[in-house]
Parts: structure tokens; sequence; C-alpha cells
């Protein structure tokens, strides 16, 4: 993956990794992102979980529902500007409010180098609001019993929410489909070779 993102020789890059619920995303984009550094400077992080709507505001709009959480909990309009619009820009903002904290860090403004790399992790990362602004899409596939087994053990009683919002994303937006790259993750160990897919 290291060398797949590497060989964009132009510009700003910008990495999405998506898969289902514990198939290892933030795990595998921090330790591309690392061995990216190696090798690259200006390498950053950014997770999509930073970049939910305010909490405050959850009575506007539902978010306790699978289909809510999909369509409504994330702010897409300021990962577009803000995230990637203003990395691609030359300054970007790396989280707009902590999940768990909800302390507001959109004024905080990172500048970027002409050649940065930015991999990001998140869920619905391949919704077809976002999709166009990737340079690489990765999916990483895992066995559905393997997710639901992961996801237990971390998620406990919001796995019901996630597994909903997880099954309407996979039948509209179908994003093993659209994926640049689909690497099996069944074992996060030793993620087996990727698979370029005809799009």
């Amino acid at each position: 993956m290291a060398d797949v993102v590497t060989s964009y020789v132009e510009g700003p890059v910008v990495v999405a990794i998506d898969g289902r619920t514990a198939s290892g995303k933030t795990t595998f984009a921090d330790e591309l992102a690392h061995t990216l550094s190696a090798t690259v400077t200006g390498v950053f992080r950014a997770s999509l979980d930073d970049f939910k709507k305010p909490w405050r505001d959850r009575y506007l709009y539902d978010r306790a529902s699978g289909e809510g959480y999909y369509r409504n909990a994330f702010d897409i309009e300021r990962i577009r500007s803000d995230l990637v619009g203003g990395f691609r820009a030359g300054q970007t903002m790396l989280c707009s409010i902590d999940p768990i904290t909800q302390i507001d860090h959109s004024a905080e403004l990172i500048p970027m180098p002409d050649q940065a790399i930015l991999v990001i992790d998140g869920v619905f990362a391949l919704r077809p609001e976002l999709r166009d602004l990737w340079d690489v899409g990765v999916w990483l596939d895992v066995d559905p019993q393997i997710s639901e087994l992961r996801a237990t053990a971390r998620d406990g009683e919001m796995l019901e929410r996630y597994r909903l919002s997880e099954q309407l994303y996979l039948t509209e937006a179908r994003p093993q489909q659209v994926a640049d790259i689909i690497i099996d993750n069944d074992d996060i160990s030793a993620p087996a070779s990727s698979i370029w897919p005809h799009r």
C-alpha cells in the first residue's frame, strides 16, 4: 500500500481506509501512515469519527437509529470543505469535534506541505457523497462473522445500531464495488494481498 501511495508524484495525496465495523480501519491506517513516514516528509492522519456533528444537536435529527446514524451523524460538508478541501489548499483541520470529549478543535488549522499525504480512516468513507475526495479508496474486507465477534467485544450495546447502519451502507453505497483496492483483513496480523477491482 505504501508503494501504491508513493507512486503519486505530484500534489497532495488523500487515502481513505473503509471497511466493516471492527475490520481494523484505524490500525491499518496508523500502520500505513507510519510506514509512509519513513520515506515521506509530511504524512498526516485523520479520522472521520472526528468529523461528526455535535452531540448536543442530536435532538435536531435522528441519530439513534441505524438509518439515522448513517444519514445524519457525520458532518459531510465539513469533511469536504475543511478536512480535504483545506488539505488540498495547504491548510487543514485534522479534527473538528472530539467524539469523546466533545471539545471543538475546528479553529486548529495545520499547514500542509505541497507533497503531503493524508491518511483517513472511517466507516462510510466510500459513500457517494465522499468518494470523489479520495485519490485512493481502500476497503478492508473481513468475514461478517469475524466483524461481529470483534465488534461485540468492543461496541457492546451500540452494536445493533452499527449493524443496521452498516447494512444500509453496504446495500446503498456498495463500497466493495467502488474501492480502488480491496484487502482481506480477516487476519489483522497478516493482511492478504490487495485486489484491484474493475471499475
